[in-house]
């Protein structure tokens, strides 16, 4: 990291707040420390079994299912990754909205669809990369590799690191929450019903879809769901511009941002991680996470939206970017005045 340059939020939006999530970064070029590897072979079995069956449903989806099983397999996938990214994450992890009873029930449920553990194991866990991003206490350390980043980290058992400063970590507000309560303590009983028991029967019994199919396919948008929320891990962490903070390793991937619905803006998030939209612009079409939380704060289920002022955001660009903010086109006031005054005009209109 370059000198004298302060590039780690607080986690801390107003004078008064608790601070939650601050971080501690450092510089790119580091490198992992060197530490032997414990595999858990039951994870590897498990993800061996269900990504060979993903694979087959992906052939059954484009061989034999019937288009309203896709669609479904669809749906589920649109569902979970809601579970994840406006529940898991921009809820309940970073603080960055409320939401009332009815919303945060949903958004449990779906999070119980989509299987990656508990929410309040999965938002301790986010905590301890925000705030030891890319160190050994870091769960998915990207500065180990891409496939580390990806799901190699599950594969392994955890650097002491991590379970060190998972235990430190303030979490009261989320044991505070009844319903994450409820999901935390019988999760092995809820996860295999709703994840595995109940989407399975539904195609079978409302379009008439062989058992085979339908169990395939749910597989498959299980698999999917859970390599989209792996990328904002690994490609978001390696591959992109940095128009934000360009000493941290977060980057902004569109492609990212569409599979895992919203959530590839990832140098804007780690940068601003307490604004709900975890992007600048908001764009619904590559960001449907905060499309959704804007029509639940418009019938009144969520509400304390929390978001970045632009002059916010403009000082920071100056002063950690890394030169590649777009603008969105002539006349934009984030466009610089030299780029005006040297660009050329030809054809001009004669007076």
């Amino acid at each position: 990291m370059a000198p004298n340059i302060q590039s780690a939020p607080t986690g801390v939006l107003q004078e008064g707040d608790e601070e939650i999530i601050s971080v501690v970064k450092p510089s790119r070029d580091d490198k992992p420390t060197p530490r032997k590897i414990q595999l858990v072979w039951r994870n590897i079995i498990i993800f061996a079994y269900l990504h060979a069956i993903a694979v087959y449903g992906f052939y059954l989806m484009l061989t034999s299912a019937r288009i309203y099983t896709s669609i479904y397999a669809i749906i589920l996938y649109q569902m979970g990754g809601f579970g994840v990214t406006a529940g898991a994450h921009r809820l309940w992890s970073h603080r960055a909205y409320k939401a009332k009873w009815p919303f945060r029930l949903f958004l449990a449920f779906c999070n119980t669809l989509a299987f990656e553990n508990s929410v309040i194991e999965w938002s301790r866990d986010h905590r301890v990369h925000h705030k030891f991003s890319e160190t050994d206490a870091d769960p998915h350390n990207a500065k180990r590799g891409f496939f580390f980043a990806h799901m190699g980290w599950l594969l392994v058992r955890k650097h002491p690191d991590v379970i060190e400063q998972g235990k430190k970590l303030e979490i009261s507000d989320l044991y505070a929450d009844p319903i994450l309560r409820f999901q935390h303590k019988y999760y092995m009983l809820l996860m295999p019903i709703i994840c595995f028991v109940l989407p399975v029967p539904i195609p079978v019994l409302l379009w008439n879809e062989t058992w085979l199919n339908s169990f395939c396919l749910n597989i498959f948008r299980y698999v999917f769901t859970l390599h989209a929320t792996w990328l904002v891990n690994s490609a978001a962490h390696l591959w992109g511009h940095r128009p934000y903070d360009q000493f941290i390793n977060p980057s902004e991937n569109i492609a990212v941002s569409i599979l895992a619905l919203g959530e590839g803006w990832h140098n804007y998030h780690h940068t601003f991680p307490w604004d709900y939209k975890t992007s600048e612009l908001g764009k619904y079409s590559v960001n449907f996470s905060t499309c959704l939380i804007d029509m639940m704060a418009k019938i009144g289920l969520a509400y304390d939206l929390k978001s970045v002022s632009e002059d916010m955001i403009k000082k920071r660009v100056l002063r950690t970017g890394d030169g590649t903010h777009e603008v969105w086109g002539w006349g934009d006031k984030d466009q610089p005045r030299e780029d005006q005054k040297e660009a050329v005009i030809t054809h001009r209109k004669l007076t």
